[in-house]
């Protein structure tokens, strides 16, 4: 089972969110809640998979999605908002979110979200492409020998991400568990100065780390 933490202030949200993903027969959701809460209940719930909304009153998604990437099993963290993305995703994807979501996400395509952050995937709506692209042409004007701060282990994470590879295809290839995998690209992308896993790939590629490398 998939265990998933829903965080939005506003409980016909929460209600909502539950209910869609309370009929996946492969997803269980172990906590429901706000802001304030959210912390406590993820420490406790450990859930997999967190969708977190952006703005709420007391304590904002971001300041909560910082407190949650620091706990030792963090789980995937996908932003929640209706605003326009453009303006949160940059600062989301830095401090570790694994995506971000339209509130008016489908339920099919909200399942499917869940499956794929569950399993080390990545998911951004249409809305925040614009700002991934930039993302990806900025990491491509940086300087690669930011790699010389990795380890060897974190120079092979580091090809296998650029490959395009999910966290749990890399745990198979290198034959490690998949938290420490989690730990390992966290700590990779923390070392190349918090980029996210599409700015990584390019500096992989610019580092020459590619060659040969993917999925069989």
């Amino acid at each position: 089972m998939i265990r998933v933490a829903v965080v939005d202030d506003e409980q016909l949200v929460r209600s909502g969110l539950n209910l869609i993903l309370g009929a996946a027969s492969d997803i269980e959701v172990v906590a429901c809640c706000d802001g304030v809460e959210a912390v406590d209940r993820v420490r406790n719930g450990r859930p997999d998979v967190l969708l977190l909304d952006i703005r709420m009153p007391e304590v904002d998604g971001l300041t909560v999605l910082r407190r949650v990437a620091a706990l030792p099993s963090a789980p995937a963290v996908a932003m929640l908002t209706t605003f326009d993305a453009g303006e949160y995703v940059g600062d989301a994807l830095r401090a570790g979110a694994a995506g971000l979501l339209m509130k008016n996400t489908a339920p099919e395509q909200l399942v499917q979200a869940v499956r794929v952050l569950a399993s080390g995937g990545r998911i951004l709506a249409p809305e925040a492409t614009g700002v991934v692209i930039e993302g990806y042409l900025s990491a491509a004007r940086g300087a690669p020998d930011s790699t010389v701060a990795l380890t060897d282990r974190e120079r092979q994470v580091l090809a296998l991400v650029g490959a395009g590879l999910s966290n749990r295809e890399i745990a198979r290839e290198l034959r490690l568990s998949h938290g420490t995998v989690k730990d390992h690209v966290s700590s990779v992308l923390c070392k190349l100065g918090g980029v996210n896993r599409v700015q990584a790939a390019v500096i992989a590629d610019r580092a020459g780390l590619l060659g040969g490398v993917g999925p069989a």
